[in-house]
């Protein structure tokens, strides 16, 4: 999996592309902490409609389990993170998303972008555009 990591003015807009794995997406996530950390954000946009894959039940729980971990051990800050993603990539009961909350992550998947920006409370004037990745 390949992530493309983009600093916005009030948040970090992040593409994620490749076939799903849990190993590279918890590698990916890694790296979007490091860039939370970094630009000191509040707000993550994490855009992976470009994943492939079909993760199991048991991957979700794991992924879920694992961002929660991570976060909590590395920031200190509070970042929302919604994550925009395409069926079966995107579980319908959202059960990856129930187990981070459970675990105390500020997290939401979506199904669209225009949805993900307005519960992180961005504007559609900054509406993610093409730009430079680090």
């Amino acid at each position: 999996m390949k992530v493309e990591i983009y600093p916005e003015s009030d948040f970090l807009r992040t593409d994620v592309s490749g076939k799903f794995s849990l190993k590279e997406a918890k590698r990916t996530f890694l790296e979007i902490l490091d860039a939370v950390t970094r630009y000191k954000v509040n707000k993550v946009l994490f855009d992976g409609r470009r994943i492939v894959g079909n993760p199991q039940t048991m991957e979700r729980f794991y992924y879920g389990e694992f961002v929660a971990e991570a976060w909590r051990g590395a920031l200190p800050l509070v970042p929302k993170f919604a994550y925009v993603l395409e069926y079966p990539v995107l579980d319908p009961a959202r059960f990856g998303e129930t187990v981070a909350v459970n675990r105390g992550m500020i997290v939401k998947a979506f199904d669209n972008l225009d949805d993900a920006l307005g519960w992180l409370g961005i504007s559609s004037a900054n509406k993610p555009d093409a730009g430079d990745g680090i």
